[in-house]
């Protein structure tokens, strides 16, 4: 069945809550309930939850419903425990079916301890409850992190990948503001995929609120492509907030299971294409930017890019990063397309295959970036006294 909604504020029923309180497991309709252990996502929040599997036999009948309500209650802050309600309704099943009803429900914690009670009940007021323990902790070589969730905090699970970002008011206050340019190749891990998977969505998307809530950045310019369409999806000059919504919606477009047979028609198409994208993109900005960024998953070109396809950029003023999406590096340990383009660039590759490895090298990029303008501004400085 899926995972329901997750609602606005519960309605306690008397009943609920002393089952919750009392802590006790019952079986009135046979449920196997599996917590789900808290990993960290790229968005830098611990993901949580449960699956629940129900006897479709058991549920037989018609114009059923069931309802999951469940409290997560933080260790160090028992006053602070968080209820949630989800809601499904039941087809009808024949009194002899086989098979269950797979449930699922999720939620976000910041590290800590947590205790969860939780209960479903049916139309018929039978109840399933469960209780269990759970721990969301970053091992010691990541302490550093800094976690978009505070400690023992209790969040429902983000649901729109594509909301838009707080203003950061300390952006108008920076003594030496940035300016990047951010070119991000919106494509599924697996290049034959027809679809871009919820996982990969939401990695590119963390990777770019990850540069959003860089307070030193005061503009950025973003363009969106796909490699597999060879066409920029989405472009947004030179602003001071990244538009998550709209970029949302202009990859509503994008149409991943067709192929255009002009394309099929062009041996070395993709890697022409790569090539006048990339050195377009970097010459031909209105603006000088402090960085390059691209960022995406592998992308393989028949035949290569040969080194001398960006003689056209000449020698940058400002570094150029890739910061390479990889859930399995060894799968594909080549360097790709991009790589080499920005190796010929003598720029800089960032593999990003666990959330860890956004946050260290986000951490490395912004330095050398204002180790760089920092480096400029003194050049500068000194040809101008002379």
């Amino acid at each position: 069945m899926g995972t329901g909604g997750t609602d606005g504020p519960v309605r306690l029923f008397a009943s609920d809550a002393a089952i919750l309180e009392a802590r006790e497991i019952r079986k009135d309709v046979p449920c196997t309930v599996t917590p789900v252990k808290p990993g960290l996502g790229f968005d830098l929040k611990f993901h949580a939850g449960f699956d629940v599997s129900v006897p479709l036999k058991d549920l037989a009948g018609s114009d059923n419903h069931l309802t999951v309500v469940f409290r997560v209650t933080p260790d160090q802050k028992p006053d602070d425990a968080v209820y949630f309600s989800q809601h499904w309704n039941v087809p009808m099943i024949d009194a002899d079916a086989g098979g269950s009803a797979l449930l699922s429900g999720a939620f976000d914690v910041g590290e800590g301890k947590y205790h969860v009670d939780w209960l479903m009940r049916d139309r018929a007021e039978r109840v399933c409850s469960f209780n269990w323990d759970s721990e969301a902790s970053l091992p010691s070589k990541d302490k550093q992190i800094a976690l978009d969730i505070p400690a023992s905090a209790v969040q429902p699970a983000d649901t729109e990948p594509f909301k838009q970002e707080p203003a950061i008011a300390s952006r108008e206050s920076q003594a030496d503001p940035l300016v990047v340019k951010v070119m991000i190749n919106f494509a599924p891990q697996d290049s034959l995929s027809a679809t871009l998977q919820p996982i990969d969505t939401r990695a590119l998307i963390s990777i770019l609120r990850n540069m959003a809530r860089e307070p030193r950045i005061t503009k950025f310019s973003v363009v969106a492509f796909n490699m597999q369409e060879q066409r920029v999806i989405y472009r947004q000059e030179s602003a001071s907030q990244i538009d998550f919504p709209a970029l949302g919606e202009a990859l509503r477009s994008l149409n991943l299971g067709t192929v255009d047979l002009k394309r099929l028609a062009q041996k070395h198409g993709d890697a022409e294409f790569l090539t006048s994208f990339i050195t377009q993109e970097i010459k031909d900005g209105k603006e000088q930017p402090d960085a390059v960024i691209i960022a995406g998953p592998k992308v393989t070109v028949e035949g290569g890019i040969p080194q001398e396809s960006f003689k056209e950029v000449g020698d940058l003023k400002f570094p150029v990063f890739y910061m390479n999406y990889n859930l399995n590096p060894q799968a594909n340990p080549w360097r790709d397309a991009i790589g080499t383009a920005v190796k010929t660039l003598k720029g800089a590759e960032f593999t990003i295959t666990r959330p860890r490895d956004l946050f260290f090298a986000w951490t490395e990029i912004i330095g050398r970036i204002v180790k760089s303008k920092i480096g400029r501004t003194a050049t500068a400085t000194a040809a101008s006294a002379r």
